[in-house]
């Protein structure tokens, strides 16, 4: 009986796969434009190749869309759309289409303006090329996808230019928004020697390279590439974000990364969410949300960006988002 049972569901799950995938076309386009690679460290092995620049559009085969999520990942590293396409099923329930644009830089900071702008350039293209409609757009990042696609409104926002995007909401999941925040993190993980050092050596050579020194040396160039910081007594950036409706995912897991890495409280991404909603609110913006997920006594299991992703209730995350909508 328990055979025939899980035959039956198997065949049940197999057809709303299937039912799934036939209510949506994938589009793609991706070049590999530079066969270079860029410095990420003092070592003579220390480089990255370029990774190929694109996107991955997901619509869904209904006449009539409602809007669009625009997910900024890396193509090279976060295998193309491998965090867009979670939600790609209830997107398509409700009428969004749905966006991944990836730059040629692998894990790009958008230290410069130029990231944002050839992402720009290949959205403005893709909405001419397939009719998209310019209303209710929503930017969602995990991780450092949620960095650049704050990064992106603001550089966007900067400039006069002639495609503007109408955006209605952000969705940020672990992202890292205070980076003489991290810088510190990061060195202290350095010193301390318990951890995998692969990530703090490579950000703060990054950080340091292209943000001229260190918090303790050169403050102001940090303040100025953080989307919020606590340390930054003016926090001009958020003025950037206070029109949008925000929604961001946490999971402090405080037991987790002490006994796990011997991290503390402020040594995991959630003081940031914290901080920008409480900046935002201040500003004028009450439209924020804050979902918090409580961690488990589970110490096996992994937890970082991708796990908290995965956890959030899709259909849930639509429904906000189509209240956020017109």
């Amino acid at each position: 009986m328990k055979k025939i049972f899980k035959f039956l569901f198997s065949i049940i799950l197999l057809l709303s796969w299937s039912n799934a995938l036939f209510s949506q076309s994938i589009h793609e386009k991706y070049e590999q434009k530079k066969n270079d690679s860029i410095r990420i460290g003092i070592g003579e092995k220390d480089f990255l190749p370029f990774i190929p620049q694109g996107y991955t559009l997901m619509l869904p085969k209904k006449k009539n869309l409602k809007g669009v999520l625009i997910f900024l990942e890396d193509s090279g590293y976060d295998k193309k759309n491998k965090i867009s396409r979670q939600i790609y099923n209830e997107a398509s329930k409700n009428g969004f289409a749905v966006l991944s644009v990836s730059s040629e830089i692998p894990f790009d900071f958008y230290f410069s303006k130029n990231s944002a702008l050839s992402s720009h350039q290949i959205i403005n293209q893709v909405f001419k090329e397939y009719n998209l409609p310019n209303k209710n757009i929503f930017f969602i990042g995990v991780a450092l996808s949620g960095h650049r696609a704050m990064k992106h409104i603001e550089f966007m926002k900067e400039d006069n230019y002639p495609f503007q995007l109408n955006i209605k909401g952000i969705v940020i999941c672990n992202t890292k928004l205070d980076w003489a925040m991290e810088w510190y993190k990061y060195d202290r993980e350095k010193r301390n020697k318990r951890n995998d050092l692969w990530e703090p050596t490579f950000a703060n050579y990054m950080l340091e390279t292209h943000l001229n020194g260190t918090p303790k040396t050169n403050a102001k160039s940090y303040y100025d590439f953080s989307i919020y910081s606590y340390f930054d007594e003016e926090n001009e950036k958020i003025k950037f974000y206070t029109n949008y409706s925000v929604r961001a995912y946490i999971e402090p897991a405080i037991k987790y990364w002490l006994k796990r890495h011997l991290k503390t409280m402020y040594d995991n991404n959630s003081p940031d969410a914290v901080g920008l909603l409480a900046e935002l609110e201040l500003a004028g913006n009450l439209n924020t949300e804050l979902i918090v997920f409580e961690s488990d006594d589970n110490k096996t299991q992994k937890k970082n960006s991708d796990t908290i992703w995965e956890r959030i209730d899709k259909k849930e995350l639509m429904l906000w988002i189509n209240n956020q909508s017109e």
